[in-house]
């Protein structure tokens, strides 16, 4: 890959998820100077991520009145009499018996930080949605129609004025600014405007979807001296290349000429496809790895259920392997029986601080627990360096799960033998640990060269 100028890039994503997260945190690793830009608004971005929208709210913490910190589930403003209560992974707003609101918290959910509250009508469905940021200020709104289906969005400053209205029904967006209205007929319009006022259209454009930022590519003026713009394409491919992509590949993009695939499963689709192998490459993610596998004889196990899969039968077959099951709710009689064995400690109702120290403490990870995964643990099981194993019935992480640690629950006797052969072996299990990043495709410094 030819070196450029580290400075010159843009990462534009169209919502900044895991994917977009890992390839911001890879160019960070590597020393490049990028301008990371979101097109759908969170409203809890971290420093250093602008969305496009957003930037022209202006800086919240200067308007009057802002908290400056995110707004707690019941600091909500409510009419008299209305009630609102909440768990760890929602509220409700109540006026008597009736519900008048649902509220949905930021990333971790137990914190139960105010994202989005939805107001229902009379008939409980929602018509209208507020958008808080992590300053705790409504930046945004949204309405809905009757069959609460999105009608537009209006976006505020600080000081609650009206900045940008979107209207889903015509796809138009109207910019309040500089005493002035200026009318944009799509998403593509208005972030290519974005990109302009900022002096970055001959930047090169690095995205990873091929929505939105994939025509903002394309409507900018073609780049000088050879540059181009790359496709990272994140997502799963199916029975056939995507058409946007297909343009790439026949050489009809103005300015993105190559794309390099994060998925070796989607890698392997493409090229079964017979997608041209000159223009496109396959690259992972540089981690940011906390800590070396020190072979400690120490498993985590992280549910919200009481179904873990074979547990009794691994505890009793691996005593010399100690076994720390984590909740984050309540545990149920019959997972608490599991303290009868002297090689389990449970954990109900976990403290953050705790799971943090125990994915610390614990070398392996054993992603075994029916139904949904919680604290997105196996990735940071991954980040660990913890090895991770599962059953093919129980699997939630598979992107971080090397193939040869994944069994069938009825073969669970294959898992314990696994485990005991690393335990005895130093060398087997720091094989297992480089197995297992160079399956999750990572990367070095070196390989982000572009």
């Amino acid at each position: 890959m030819e070196k450029t100028n580290r400075n010159d890039i843009v990462l534009l994503f169209d919502y900044f998820n895991m994917g977009s997260q890992d390839l911001l945190f890879s160019f960070q690793n590597a020393d490049y100077e990028v301008k990371a830009v979101t097109i759908n608004d969170a409203g809890f971005l971290p420093d250093g991520v602008e969305n496009v929208f957003e930037h022209f709210l202006g800086d919240f913490k200067k308007a009057e009145g802002c908290p400056k910190k995110p707004l707690y589930f019941n600091q909500i403003q409510v009419p008299k009499y209305w009630q609102i209560s909440g768990n760890n992974t929602s509220g409700s707003i109540h006026d008597k018996a009736k519900e008048r609101g649902r509220i949905f918290y930021a990333e971790p959910k137990n914190k139960r930080f105010v994202k989005v509250v939805d107001w229902l009508d009379e008939d409980g469905k929602v018509r209208a949605s507020d958008h808080y940021n992590k300053y705790g200020m409504l930046y945004a709104r949204t309405i809905f129609n009757k069959k609460s289906q999105k009608v537009s969005k209006s976006y505020f400053n600080g000081n609650g004025q009206e900045i940008i209205v979107e209207n889903f029904v015509t796809g138009d967006i109207i910019l309040n600014i500089d005493d002035q209205s200026l009318f944009f007929k799509s998403r593509t319009e208005f972030v290519v405007y974005y990109l302009k006022a900022l002096g970055l259209e001959n930047h090169r454009i690095f995205f990873n979807s091929l929505s939105v930022p994939f025509f903002v590519s394309n409507a900018l003026p073609p780049l000088s001296d050879g540059r181009e713009d790359i496709l990272f394409w994140q997502e799963a491919t199916r029975d056939a290349i995507p058409g946007n992509m297909l343009l790439i590949f026949d050489g009809k993009a103005k300015r993105c000429k190559r794309v390099i695939v994060q998925n070796h499963p989607s890698y392997e689709r493409l090229r079964m496809l017979n997608a041209p192998e000159d223009k496109m490459d396959e690259l992972g993610y540089i981690y940011s790895f906390k800590k070396k596998n020190m072979g400690r004889p120490s498993a985590l196990i992280c549910t919200n259920t009481e179904n873990v899969e074979k547990l009794k039968e691994l505890v009793e077959a691996l005593p010399e392997m100690k076994f720390h099951v984590t909740a984050i709710t309540e545990m149920s009689a019959k997972l608490l029986a599991h303290e009868k064995y002297d090689n389990v400690v449970m954990y109900p109702n976990v403290k953050m601080s705790t799971l943090d120290r125990l994915f610390w403490e614990c070398d392996f990870f054993l992603d075994i627990n029916r139904e949904g995964e919680i604290v997105d643990a196996t990735r940071k099981a991954f980040l660990h360096n913890q090895l991770i194993l599962t059953f093919n019935e129980t699997a939630h992480g598979l992107t971080y799960t090397a193939r040869e640690n994944r069994f069938e629950a009825k073969q669970y006797l294959k898992m314990t033998e696994r485990i005991k052969s690393l335990l005895k072996d130093e060398n087997q299990l720091k094989t297992a640990v480089y197995s297992q990043q160079r399956y999750a495709l990572n990367a070095s410094v070196d390989d982000y060269t572009f």
